[in-house]
């Protein structure tokens, strides 16, 4: 039995005087069945008695005083109930009237004593009550968490959760007065889920608890049938997810599972999952085969880092290959591995014929290996023990080790490299383990050590102005680009180190990360990821076919901008946040997207180098005034607009030195400037554009040449230019 609520309207004194000259009641007593604590509800209830005299059970005249007794059930649901806790409640009234109400109609009388009874009944409701508040249900669920102090110190009885779209406590997102989210990120929250204590919360859709201490298996959340982003990435989470732990869940949309312990299969009901844009699996130690996902709408899928195997689904074969690897035997589109057809296997003859051939190869190595030490002992007596001891130390880790793994040098070469080597044995040795470590400066990598780069079958891409480019396959399939620096030793090793971490903790999609790198005082190595698509200058100079089209280098310029950007918000200490921006510093993905290398590298080449080789020192502003300025990386952004604009290759960039050169890029930039007039002659021929097309294309040409201005005064700041550009459209 639930508790009832009576509510007792009396008005002796003001209704007497009515009550004997008309048919008002002396007083009335009204029963309330059922939970029902507004007066707003109470009120419309007993506008419904009064409109209804059929359902009185009887009257009674008690010496010319008139009794009339009322009952009637109602179905009654407040504003603030879900419709599903709609309840049956009921009331009882009791009204005494004057025998003068009696002559004007209200009801015949019945004789009886003059005696006044009260009668109390008790009534049922079918459910315990209205359901609890958002307020009741997230306190419920805060005591299932274990919290450190103060974090959800604003979560009180005393309070609500929402003030309209404001929330009142801490990691709540509110709409509409409504609890529509809850955001508990980085926290260190640890104990369980209660997902139950979330069942009150009809308006809830979006659930974070990433960057925490929760463990154990998943928790129920198919519960919350409603959901439509469910984060819980970079916890402790483990064992399998149940085949049906997300069936019913249909307007699920996005699912962050990366970085936790979750093992088994992927579970099949995210295939029925129909409204799912992002799958992020990564990171955890899930095996077996890949569901067939079929949704259309999916553009984000992240299974990398897991135990996977066999083909990939084809609706996912067009996301990158970095999305599942490593794995540990996934074939099939986007991955260069074809898939073995099922009952394909080797015959036992084949087999044996295979390891007699690599016995018979294992024994002519070590032959050659034998016969190539008797010669060396017999040619080179002098070196003995010092020799080998410098091999041991290359072996493990030296840098020239790594550039002669793909370029090695030839026979008249080899005594005179062993004795340059063998003068920085010492140094080596002195430097101790630290300088044969690969430092990684991002979490979300995995890890490989210095010597899987010296395993890793390797290809020479270049040799630019700051050293070597090496484009090296691991054995897990992760491709890597390893650059080597000789001109970053007039820096310490604290501070070189600090400068990469910093440039570690940069996060912007149109900047290719740094992923480890390698310090010597001599030369360092930095390891990036290896961008496929190539630069932008081969795209805009080169035999790519097709070539960029307008809305592609639209693109291009946006990212780019946006990007230099976020560098000049990170690095505002820094005079010259980029320093070298040119198109050939721009690496375009499989979509396009810019991708700006070689930055931030100022503060650490020498500066005798830099000056001559680096963007920012051949500005005007430097070689005028022999300084540069927070619009110098403005002035590269406009050399690179009207690059991709006209399509014509500023050369001078390829001279050392900075005589003559900012007057040379003034002239260039003069040509360009003289043939605005001529569209046709302005633009590149080669980029395919609609003809409504060229008035938004001459305002991004405006604002190259406004990005080039010689005096820095009237030279726009970054900020202009960001804006300015995102201004530009595909077509007017």
């Amino acid at each position: 039995m639930s508790p009832w609520h009576w509510q007792l309207l009396s008005s002796w004194k003001l209704h007497l005087q009515a009550a004997r000259h008309g048919c008002l009641p002396f007083f009335t007593i009204l029963f309330l069945g059922g939970k029902n604590k507004t007066n707003k509800n109470f009120i419309e209830e007993r506008k419904i008695r009064k409109t209804s005299l059929a359902s009185r059970l009887d009257a009674v005249n008690f010496n010319n005083i008139h009794i009339s007794i009322t009952f009637r059930p109602l179905f009654h649901r407040s504003r603030e109930e879900h419709p599903r806790h709609r309840r049956l409640r009921f009331y009882l009234a009791v009204d005494v009237f004057h025998p003068a109400a009696m002559a004007m109609g209200a009801h015949p009388p019945v004789r009886a004593p003059f005696f006044l009874f009260f009668f109390f009944f008790f009534f049922f409701s079918p459910a315990a009550g209205a359901p609890p508040s958002d307020t009741d249900a997230l306190l419920k669920f805060k005591t299932s968490l274990s919290i450190p102090s103060d974090m959800l110190a604003s979560w009180t009885p005393n309070g609500a959760p929402c003030h309209g779209d404001y929330a009142n406590w801490v990691g709540v997102i509110c709409v509409s007065g409504k609890v529509w989210g809850l955001q508990l990120e980085n926290m260190n929250l640890s104990g369980d889920i209660d997902i139950d204590a979330l069942l009150p919360m009809p308006y809830l859709r979006a659930l974070s608890f990433m960057r925490n201490k929760l463990e154990g298996p998943i928790p129920p959340f198919k519960k919350l049938g409603y959901l439509k982003s469910l984060f819980l990435s970079d916890n402790q989470f483990s064992g399998e997810i149940p085949d049906d732990a997300f069936s019913g869940m249909m307007s699920l949309k996005k699912l962050h599972l990366s970085n936790n312990q979750f093992s088994g299969s992927i579970p099949s009901s995210l295939t029925r999952a129909p409204r799912l844009l992002e799958l992020w699996l990564d990171g955890n130690q899930f095996s077996g085969k890949i569901p067939n996902f079929q949704q259309k709408d999916l553009n984000v899928f992240n299974a990398s880092n897991n135990q996977l195997e066999g083909p990939i689904p084809s609706r996912l074969s067009s996301f990158s290959p970095t999305s599942f690897l490593p794995n540990k035997d996934l074939c099939g589109k986007p991955l260069d591995v074809s898939c073995r057809p099922p009952g394909s296997r080797p015959s036992l003859l084949k087999i044996a014929m295979l390891v007699v051939c690599l016995l018979l190869l294992l024994v002519a190595i070590l032959a050659l290996f034998l016969v190539f030490r008797l010669q060396r002992k017999s040619q080179t007596p002098q070196l003995g023990r010092a020799n080998s001891a410098y091999n041991d130390a290359s072996r493990s880790g030296a840098i020239v080790a790594a550039a002669g793994t793909i370029q090695k040098p030839s026979g008249g070469e080899r005594q005179a490299s062993l004795t340059r080597r063998n003068s920085r044995k010492a140094e080596l040795a002195a430097s101790g383990n630290s300088s044969n470590k690969l430092l990684f400066v991002r979490e979300d990598r995995p890890r490989f050590d210095l010597q899987d780069l010296l395993r890793a079958s390797a290809e020479v891409l270049g040799s630019g102005n700051f050293g070597s480019s090496y484009k090296a396959a691991l054995v897990d399939r992760q491709v890597m680009v390893v650059k080597r620096f000789k001109h970053m030793n007039n820096v310490g090793r604290e501070e070189f180190h600090e400068h990469m971490r910093r440039l570690g903790r940069l996060s912007h999609p149109n900047l290719l990360p740094l992923v480890a790198y390698y310090y010597r005082k001599e030369e360092k190595l930095l390891v990036f990821d290896f961008v496929h698509n190539g630069s932008l200058a081969s795209h805009l100079h080169g035999n790519h076919k097709p070539g960029l089209d307008w809305r592609r280098r639209l693109k291009i310029v946006k990212g780019v901008a946006s990007g230099l950007l976020y560098l000049h918000s990170e690095l505002a200490s820094l005079i010259v946040p980029h320093g070298h921006l040119k198109s050939s510093n721009v690496l375009l993905n499989e979509s396009f997207d810019p991708l700006m290398m070689d930055y931030t590298l100022v503060p650490v080449v020498n500066l005798e180098h830099a000056q001559q080789i680096m963007v920012a020192y051949r500005s005007p502003e430097y070689t005028r005034n022999g300084r540069t300025t927070k619009k110098t990386d403005v002035w590269s952004l406009g050399i690179v607009i009207l690059e991709i604009l006209t399509g014509k290759f500023p050369s001078y960039y390829l001279a050392q030195g900075t005589a003559n050169i900012g007057a040379n890029l003034a002239s260039w930039v003069d040509s360009i400037a003289r043939e605005r007039q001529n569209a046709a002659q302005l633009f590149d021929k080669g980029m395919a554009r609609p003809s409504s097309s060229e008035a938004e294309m001459m305002k991004l040409f405006e604002i190259g040449m406004a990005c080039c201005e010689e005096d820095v005064a009237k030279r726009w700041d970054l900020k202009q230019v960001v804006e300015k550009i995102e201004e530009v459209k595909e077509m007017s």
